[in-house]
């Protein structure tokens, strides 16, 4: 179920999103609040859920790691037994930015950031040593259009009650 958040709660999220390394005085200037009551909502939101783990965002190319492939997989095999082993996989590689399970043809999708295509051979090589996969086809990426961890606030439901 999805947060009761009000008008104030957003503007928080909003500006916690654009950069958390800001100042609770900075934030509250911008929400137009104090820096007690942004304190006290930043903690409830934390309680609730709302606001997870704070990170920071590194550039993988800073990194090296210039290369981003989207890996798609199909199995043929779907017993728990298989899934565990796969997700504990996957799960271990630090390659792996992102893994999706999915509806349709293809049954999971992979966000893997390497330094090549070298590389990205070495971890197709130990995915598919550690598990069993039908087909997999990889993707990469010529350009990177947009990406973002912000998402989208929605409005306060006026006729919620």
């Amino acid at each position: 179920m999805a947060a009761v958040l009000d008008e104030l709660d957003r503007r928080i999220l909003v500006e916690l999103q654009e950069d958390a390394g800001q100042s609770l005085d900075e934030i509250a200037r911008k929400v137009n609040s104090s820096k007690t009551p942004v304190w006290n909502r930043i903690r409830k939101l934390r309680e609730a859920g709302v606001i997870g783990r704070q990170t920071v965002l590194v550039d993988p190319e800073a990194l090296g790691l210039e290369a981003c492939f989207f890996v798609l997989v199909r199995t043929s095999e779907h017993d728990a037994a298989w899934q565990a082993r796969f997700l504990a996989s996957v799960r271990a590689r630090p390659e792996v930015m992102e893994a999706h399970r999915l509806a349709g043809d293809v049954d999971y999708i992979l966000k893997v950031r390497v330094a090549n295509a070298r590389a990205y051979d070495t971890f197709y090589q130990g995915l598919i040593a550690d598990v069993r996969i039908h087909n997999v086809t990889a993707l990469l990426s010529m350009e990177e259009i947009k990406a973002t961890t912000v998402l989208p606030i929605p409005p306060v439901d006026r006729n919620r009650k």
